[in-house]
């Protein structure tokens, strides 16, 4: 039997260690790997011309594994171009793109941080604008000088620069922010790739270690790629931003001629109508209906002293008591004053109305959160045609109280000795004016600060024209004439009022009801004796009539009614005794004719003291606390004895005229 040739075991090591070196080299094994093939050779015990065939294959293995790590390096470098590139291509966020080249830049050159500058033309520097890997906000927020450190010195030559370690390197200029920011990120070792477009340089792209690092030709030239893909995409961006802003320019030159024609359209439409209005006669409720239609909100017109001319309700169907237009804001009114143009304040917009310094009044516009340019002067056009309409109002009424004022001195002249008085004529002229004088009128004579006595006059006549009456400057006073069947009232009521109006204290005379021009003239001189006799009493900014006074009336007036001055004082006791059936003014005369002493008042009485404290009680609730003080049991007493001189067996002690229902 023939056997099998005997196999060599020096040639089955070295096939073993060829074998494994391929095995290696197809799993892609790490360097220090490929010399565990030769060692273990040489413990088998393999000889001198196998060991050299084993470090042969060894070299020529890592020599093929160092050309696979390059094609595979250059091959993740290409596919991160072509990535950017494609980036480029669907370019839609400039942040997004920087960031992703910068990332790629750190991940290729396998650096711990990576980082992106831009140049600042207005400032003269460059500035930090995309980082990855960074964690210091100090080197996150560098700003370098053109020529400082590495990143100052490629953005000014436009040429690369790497330093192995950054901060032992004297071939940069150090500077204390730069290097504090460096020294607190912990980078060594930086590579700065200038970012150009065209000629001109716009940044700086850098790649950098936190350990000692030289970057090889092939790091600066992957850098300078990116470098030149970054370049690319900032200035499609700016291209683009460029072209966005031409487009948003465009579009709002359009939008300002359309705006600005209808502007125009709607001035005129608005001057049409306002005009349209004016001619025909129309008021300042036209105005405000007109105006709160071509705005759409709700508008109230309201004149110099807050009240109300016009009114148009934001929601029509609104109950007026629910409608929030009100008076003007004060601060708001004085704004408009001050620079001539609506303004805007609690919600509410507001528009003074003025000829020239004058206030005239107030426009208020609700329901209108904002105003376009073209509404804002449409509603101040509104003000100076509400302006307008006022000062004609004005006018007219100014010569309507001449009027009105001629006739009430007519009326209040005494009558001429030898010449009838013409009563039907000026009947007839007062009715012309809507003053009925058959009614019976109270007569008010007032006055106050002679600085004031033009606003009194003015306000005056506002308040007889809502009276249907007459006012006026008579002799000096200011006047007025108004039906009325309490003229005391009527002069309490004017001297408060026109008091607040005009800002002063007012004192009101008054007299009447005159039935009847030829009661005026007497009632016009008493009322003068009554505002005479308010001075002189101290009462000045008060209002009231002769029976007012008391007895000093009785003393003043001309064909005083003892009746009234009798019904002022006692009135309320009389009226309890024909009541209840009780003496108390029984009580009066006793107890004051007794010189108020309580013992002598019950023996004249022929009563208990208590009866008569009682009846003292009754009276002084009835006629208040202070009926026994000096000036009122003065009162007291003169009423008792004109009612016992005056009474007649027949009428129970009443004076004549004098009637108890």
């Amino acid at each position: 039997m023939t056997s099998e040739p005997e196999k060599d075991p020096a040639s089955g090591r070295a096939a073993h260690a060829l074998r494994e070196l391929l095995e290696l080299l197809r799993s892609g094994a790490a360097v220090e790997q490929f010399t565990r093939p030769a060692a273990r050779a040489r413990t088998a015990g393999a000889g001198p011309a196998e060991q050299a065939l084993v470090e042969e294959a060894t070299r020529v293995a890592l020599d093929i594994r160092g050309t696979l790590d390059q094609h595979r390096r250059r091959e993740a470098e290409l596919t991160a171009l072509f990535d950017t590139a494609g980036d480029l291509a669907a370019l839609r966020d400039l942040d997004a793109v920087l960031r992703a080249i910068v990332h790629r830049a750190r991940m290729l050159l396998g650096t711990d941080v990576a980082y992106l500058t831009l140049n600042d033309p207005v400032a003269g520097d460059t500035f930090m604008r995309v980082t990855d890997g960074s964690v210091s906000a100090a080197f996150q927020q560098l700003r370098l000088g053109m020529g400082e450190g590495l990143g100052g010195l490629v953005a000014q030559t436009a040429r690369p620069y790497a330093s192995a370690d950054y901060r032992a390197d004297d071939r940069f200029r150090h500077t204390p922010a730069i290097d504090h920011g460096v020294r607190e990120e912990g980078l060594r070792g930086i590579l700065g790739v200038p970012l150009r477009v065209g000629t001109r340089v716009i940044g700086v792209l850098y790649a950098a270690d936190r350990a000692v690092r030289d970057f090889a030709p092939d790091a600066v030239a992957l850098l300078s790629s990116l470098a030149d893909h970054a370049a690319v995409a900032i200035d499609s961006a700016r291209l683009l931003e460029e072209t966005r802003a031409a487009l948003v320019e465009l579009g709002a030159a359009t939008e300002t001629a359309r705006a600005q024609s209808e502007a125009m359209r709607l001035a005129a439409e608005t001057h049409d109508r306002l005009t349209r209005l004016v001619l025909r006669g129309g008021e300042v409720g036209d105005v405000a209906r007109e105006v709160a239609a071509l705005l759409g909100g709700g508008l109230a017109v309201h004149d110099a002293d807050g009240a109300e001319l016009a009114r148009v309700p934001a929601d029509p169907h609104s109950p007026s008591g629910h409608d929030p237009i009100g008076p003007p804001p004060a601060r708001g009114l004085a704004a408009s004053r001050s620079d001539g143009h609506a303004v805007r304040v609690d919600g509410l917009w507001v528009c003074a109305v003025l000829a020239g310094p004058e206030p005239l009044g107030s426009l208020t516009l609700a329901g209108r959160a904002d105003l376009s340019d073209s509404e804002r002067r449409l509603f101040e056009r509104a003000g100076l045609v509400t302006a307008l309409l006022l000062l004609l109002r004005r006018s007219i009424a100014q010569a309507e109280d001449r009027v009105r004022g001629e006739l009430l001195g007519d009326l209040l002249a005494p009558e001429q000795p030898g010449r009838a008085r013409d009563t039907g004529s000026r009947l007839l002229r007062a009715r012309k004016l809507g003053v009925d004088l058959t009614r019976p009128h109270a007569l008010v004579v007032m006055d106050c600060d002679p600085g004031l006595r033009s606003r009194l006059a003015t306000e005056a006549a506002r308040r007889a024209h809502t009276r249907n009456g007459l006012a006026g400057v008579h002799q000096g006073r200011v006047v007025l004439l108004a039906p009325a069947e309490a003229p005391g009232t009527l002069a309490r009521a004017l001297a408060a009022e026109l008091g607040r109006a005009v800002g002063g204290p007012v004192t009101a005379g008054c007299a009447g009801p005159a039935a009847g021009p030829a009661e005026l003239p007497g009632a016009y001189d008493e009322a003068v004796r009554c505002l005479e006799a308010l001075h002189a009493l101290g009462h000045t900014g008060c209002g009231a009539g002769l029976p007012d006074l008391g007895f000093l009336g009785l003393l003043l007036g001309d064909g005083a009614d003892v009746g009234a001055y009798v019904d002022t004082v006692l009135g309320p006791v009389l009226e309890y005794d024909a009541q209840r059936g009780t003496e108390l003014v029984r009580t009066l005369e006793a107890y004051f004719a007794q010189g108020t002493s309580l013992t002598r008042t019950k023996d004249a009485l022929h009563v208990h003291v208590n009866t008569v404290v009682q009846r003292l009680d009754r009276i002084g609730r009835i006629l208040g606390a202070d009926w026994n003080s000096p000036a009122g049991a003065l009162e007291i007493q003169l009423a008792l004895r004109v009612l016992r001189v005056a009474a007649g067996p027949a009428d129970g002690g009443h004076p004549p005229g004098f009637t108890r229902g």
